[in-house]
């Protein structure tokens, strides 16, 4: 059982949006999110075990654990029913909770997969963090997280996160990666019957368009796909308005 860290706002709202980021991220890449969400929703952002200020674990997890972190920490927090974001790992995360919890109220999947990239592209990475450390990864991971007109734009931001990916611990970082190395959840999309809405970023290399369509033909209840342009993978940040109103539009019922 690992409580994770959380930044919360809206206490008192009704309803309650949890958001769950990229793997190399903490809650502070969810701030777009929060202050547009905060005056009519609970809203909560977490650290993946192993990021940010959640406590680092040292041995294998799936992404099932990592759900499970998920419901152990709303649990303690008091909250039951809740609506998902998932960017990425979240979005991988945020599958599995919407197919297999029934407090999942409705699901947005961004910039995700249901099985992700080559088992090797992982190994890549856990031998260079392993090697060298998270650190080593920064620059050539965060040069696709945007575009690189807006990355050309927004120095300080992309500076900031070149700084949250170098300062994530190097064996949280790992074990984040085993797990995605080893998420295949294709045959599991059926089982997500609440309403997803999948949102890709036109430009995102790591997780195309076609990732989040099949998503979306893939589950087994009502679906929209949406993509973004232009768009690269930290969309929630880059395409902060776009995404905000689509976020609006399919929790505001």
């Amino acid at each position: 059982m690992a409580i994770l860290h959380s930044l919360q706002f809206g206490y008192g709202n009704p309803k309650t949006i949890v958001f769950l980021g990229s793997i190399g991220s903490t809650a502070q890449m969810w701030t777009p999110q929060l202050d547009a969400f905060a005056p009519t929703h609970h809203v909560i952002a977490l650290d993946h075990r192993g990021h940010g200020e959640s406590k680092v674990i040292d041995k294998p997890c799936t992404i099932q654990d990592m759900a499970n972190d998920v419901l152990d920490t709303l649990d303690a927090l008091g909250v039951r029913h809740f609506g998902v974001v998932g960017l990425s790992l979240g979005g991988a995360v945020a599958q599995y909770l919407a197919a297999n919890s029934e407090r999942v109220t409705r699901t947005v999947l961004m910039c995700t997969s249901a099985n992700f990239a080559d088992p090797e592209v992982w190994a890549k990475r856990i031998r260079i963090a392993k090697e060298r450390g998270t650190k080593a990864l920064a620059d050539d991971i965060v040069a696709r997280w945007f575009t690189p007109n807006y990355a050309e734009q927004h120095l300080a931001t992309v500076a900031a996160f070149r700084r949250m990916l170098a300062q994530t611990d190097d064996t949280g970082y790992i074990r984040c990666c085993e797990a995605l190395a080893d998420f295949d959840f294709s045959d599991q999309l059926s089982n997500i019957s609440a309403p997803v809405l999948a949102i890709a970023g036109a430009n995102d290399q790591g997780t195309p368009p076609a990732e989040l369509e099949a998503i979306a033909d893939g589950v087994g209840g009502p679906s929209m796909l949406q993509v973004i342009s232009p768009g690269s993978h930290i969309l929630n940040v880059e395409a902060a308005s776009d995404v905000n109103r689509l976020l609006r539009r399919h929790f505001v019922v």
